[in-house]
């Protein structure tokens, strides 16, 4: 499995931005896709998931309420949708596939990263 996300930038408090994350390699509606971020110095950050079934699981207090996750079978591409957004939102956030899960050890393929700057 190939994962490409893109959708990051350099944006303000309070904007909002998307991400997405095409998957290619194997039939999209049989993966389950996640969504990690990563400071430097940092562990990767569970940000979201998403299952095959669409059952969606989220992130700590940090994130709910502004972040959303979907996904696209008919373009095999998971999106995260991030409203609101806070310099501690700051990160490079990475997909993630083949598990529904909050642990980075669980998933076996990982796109290369987009950076997400905000700035206050």
């Amino acid at each position: 499995v190939q994962l490409q996300a893109s959708g990051g930038g350099l944006v303000q408090a309070g904007d909002s931005l998307r991400l997405s994350c095409a998957a290619s390699g194997r039939p999209f509606s049989s993966l389950d896709m996640g969504w990690f971020r990563q400071v430097p110095g940092k562990e990767r950050e569970f940000v979201a998931a998403i299952s095959r079934s669409g059952l969606r699981l989220y992130g700590g207090d940090s994130v709910k309420g502004r972040f959303a996750i979907s996904s696209d079978n008919t373009k095999s591409t998971v999106y995260l949708q991030m409203n609101g957004l806070k310099p501690e939102d700051t990160a490079v956030y990475y997909c993630a596939a083949n598990s529904w899960s909050t642990r980075p050890d669980d998933y076996a393929y990982w796109g290369q990263g987009t950076q997400v700057t905000v700035s206050s």
